[in-house]
């Protein structure tokens, strides 16, 4: 009797990722067109998005931070809000507030400007401490509470906040608590050589600003909605899990390490490997995603020890030299 051969179980369950990725590469493409030299960024945002997480860019003035939020917002085709954080800035200049309608003689809440599905917020260390304190509801559980009434944000909702790191009058540190709810920090540099002469070429007779604002959208809320899930749906192996809690463990018994990350921070690298390996067309995370990650997720997770401060060590570094001594899973 003739055998019918069996398809393998694993080939079964593999998940088609090509109109994800094909759609991700778009995005990075025209927002390389816009923002030259920063394709790492592109493909960090993207990932962090898809992972549905917020993002931190810290860089000094002049390297783009806000040009690429605002354009990814366009991109991503999804209601646009942009904050100035300013030292005078009031909670309720953020979520909103309650006011009494004379013509009704009721109470109505008049919304803030962080009732959008993309939230630029320039400048976040700008804003005391009251104000930061408006952001932990709606970035963590995606909802304002005001005068005891709870109002739900459309999803996805995204939060991309900009800092400069070395200014420091007028600015206030940021809580670690709030720190803990951005997935990544991104850390801008200056573009290379070749690409700041690529960049005069492009914007000579054009300006930068104008071509945000003829950007297309490549994206809607249902289709980021659809891929955010898809990328959940990638096979984090067990070997891989054991790996990714080294990692996050290995911060809290270093002796350069004051403050080691939490769990959250394990489940945010996980979701965000998985997000970076659907972008690079892989069903199933590696360690060359959790290695390319640790440094944008963790780095605003931990503190160094004061000795390590003093020296001048960045964050990065320390993490690197923990992840080097970590045995790789095969």
């Amino acid at each position: 009797m003739e055998t019918i051969p069996q398809e393998d179980p694993l080939l079964q369950s593999r998940t088609d990722l090509d109109e994800l990725r094909f759609a991700a590469a778009a995005v990075q493409s025209a927002l390389g067109e816009i923002v030259i030299g920063q394709q790492g960024l592109a493909e960090l945002m993207m990932a962090a998005i898809l992972a549905d997480g917020h993002i931190l860019i810290e860089g000094v003035p002049g390297v783009a931070k806000t040009l690429t939020a605002k354009a990814m917002a366009r991109l991503l085709g999804l209601p646009f809000s942009r904050i100035q954080f300013t030292p005078d800035l009031m909670p309720s200049d953020v979520v909103g507030t309650t006011v009494f309608n004379t013509r009704t003689a009721e109470f109505e809440f008049r919304s803030g400007p962080v009732f959008a599905q993309v939230v630029l917020i320039d400048e976040i260390n700008r804003a005391p401490a009251k104000t930061q304190s408006a952001l932990f509801e709606v970035m963590e559980e995606r909802q304002v509470t005001v005068d005891g009434q709870t109002y739900p944000m459309a999803a996805p909702f995204i939060v991309m906040a900009t800092q400069n790191p070395i200014e420091q009058e007028g600015t206030y540190r940021l809580p670690e608590a709030q720190l803990d709810r951005f997935l990544f920090k991104i850390q801008v540099g200056y573009p290379s050589r070749e690409d700041e002469v690529r960049m005069l070429e492009t914007f000579r007779h054009v300006q930068s600003r104008k071509q945000v604002d003829t950007l297309e959208p490549l994206l809607d809320a249902e289709r980021l909605l659809r891929y955010q899930t898809l990328t959940r749906s990638v096979h984090v192996s067990e070997a891989m899990m054991h790996y990714l809690v080294q990692v996050v463990s290995a911060t809290r018994s270093s002796r350069d390490i004051y403050l080691g990350a939490s769990p959250r921070a394990t489940l945010n690298l996980m979701h965000a490997s998985q997000a970076l390996a659907a972008i690079r067309g892989r069903d199933f995370v590696t360690p060359e995603e959790v290695k390319a990650l640790a440094a944008p997720v963790l780095q605003h997770r931990i503190l160094l020890t004061p000795e390590r401060e003093m020296e001048g060590i960045a964050p990065d570094t320390v993490l690197q030299q923990l992840i080097n001594a970590i045995e790789v899973p095969r």
